[in-house]
């Protein structure tokens, strides 16, 4: 078994595509940590640290998420995967520029479009990455292939927080803003040496809104899909209630500058990394005790967020901020592998569509809420609440049924 999972690991290196979408991914990685400590750490010196600027600040990242995650995914699945791709990253590279002009000219909120744009112009490239993944990466390879972009990734959030906390307070938020306008052209760049593809004929016969319609109904008649949705949700909301107080946590809790959050973030990254790297290596285990894997995932994830609000020293919040990217790095490595396999390919992209505006609403609802829970309550209740409704969706995940290939479109086509 060992040496079968070095030979797909070795086919899976020598896939073209994959190392190119691989690398895009990693680069838009860099991107996304260096805008968001940029703007993490400008908007808190221009609003005196204020909790509701920083949580509105998270929660413009996730609303265009919400909103266009379903016509994205609906186009992901009519328009060319490549030329997709290649233009998200073209436009991002280009907002970036318009910004910093906008910024320059002394309108400092225009930061909060650079958030805007690059979540819109995500939820129609992301998709298209699904269906480069699903349609050049053999179903054997999906597995490890999720599991080594994972780690890949891992690493840039172990240092992305520190490059991205480096930057700006050396060379200020204009110089940040010029490194994310050469990092999102590098990736369209590269993104151009992918094979050509071309959607298939059948898909084009029927509207936009059919295939909207269809992406809705397929989701609704298969069980595991459905109750994934419902996951997603109750999630959402848990993730958005704690994302936008890291910050005052290290400083009240803990008692250090906002500067340090950066360490906590990395440590985490440190902790996806090892869960990537773990789940790649053991992709056939984790597939065998799916069910089990996600519930002793989402109770461990519930624990550590009640440890990470309670300790006082810096040291446990490290620990359990490791331990919190192992178990992010399953849950992730886990769903995706599901998502892509279980998923037809024609259906990939209007599925995403449909199951993340409801992680990224919940995670609305959470964000928008947190600054306005803290300022009437305690950092305590936010945490408590977000780690009530993590352990709530340990009930989903016992009713998730485990399917051989092909078992789960039978399952729509009988009913």
């Amino acid at each position: 078994m060992q040496r079968k999972e070095v030979y797909l690991l070795n086919q899976l290196l020598r896939n073209r595509v994959f190392v190119i979408v691989a690398t895009a991914d990693l680069l838009q990685q860099v991107g996304i940590w260096i805008r968001n400590m940029a703007l993490l750490f400008y908007i808190m010196n221009q609003t005196n640290n204020d909790p509701t600027a920083v949580s509105l600040l998270t929660a413009l990242e996730y609303l265009p998420i919400f909103v266009f995650s379903l016509i994205g995914g609906t186009f992901a699945d009519r328009w060319n995967p490549k030329k997709t791709v290649i233009l998200g990253d073209t436009l991002s590279a280009i907002s970036m520029v318009v910004i910093l002009a906008l910024v320059s000219l002394g309108l400092w909120q225009a930061v909060f479009a650079a958030t805007v744009v690059s979540a819109i112009v995500s939820q129609f490239s992301q998709p298209s990455s699904s269906v480069l993944f699903r349609k050049h990466v053999p179903a054997e390879q999906v597995g490890a292939a999720i599991g080594i972009t994972q780690s890949l990734m891992s690493v840039f959030t172990i240092f992305g927080p520190i490059a991205g906390t480096f930057i700006y307070t050396q060379l200020g938020l204009q110089f940040s803003l010029i490194i994310l306008f050469v990092i999102f052209l590098l990736a369209a760049f590269i993104q151009l040496f992918l094979p050509p593809s071309s959607r298939e004929k059948t898909v084009e016969k029927s509207s936009a809104m059919e295939d909207l319609k269809g992406g809705i109904q397929y989701v609704i008649k298969h069980s595991n899909l459905r109750l994934i949705a419902g996951m997603f949700l109750l999630t959402g909301v848990a993730i958005g209630l704690t994302q936008p107080l890291d910050v005052f946590v290290t400083m009240e809790r803990l008692g250090l500058p906002k500067e340090a959050v950066q360490w906590f973030a990395a440590c985490e990254g440190v902790g996806m990394l090892v869960g990537g790297i773990l789940a790649a290596t053991i992709t056939k285990w984790v597939e065998r005790h799916r069910n089990n894997v996600i519930t002793s995932t989402l109770i461990l994830w519930s624990i550590i967020t009640i440890i990470e609000v309670l300790s006082i020293f810096p040291l446990l919040t490290a620990g359990v901020r490791i331990i919190s990217g192992v178990t992010t790095a399953f849950f992730q490595v886990v769903f995706s592998t599901l998502m892509i396999k279980e998923v037809q390919v024609e259906y990939i992209g209007r599925t995403n569509g449909v199951i993340t505006p409801l992680l990224m609403g919940g995670i609305l609802v959470g964000t928008l809420v947190s600054g306005f829970i803290v300022n009437s309550i305690t950092l305590f209740g936010v945490y408590g609440l977000s780690a009530l409704l993590i352990m709530l969706c340990t009930i989903l995940t016992a009713k998730l049924k485990v399917y051989g290939e092909g078992d789960n479109t039978r399952e729509v086509e009988s009913k």
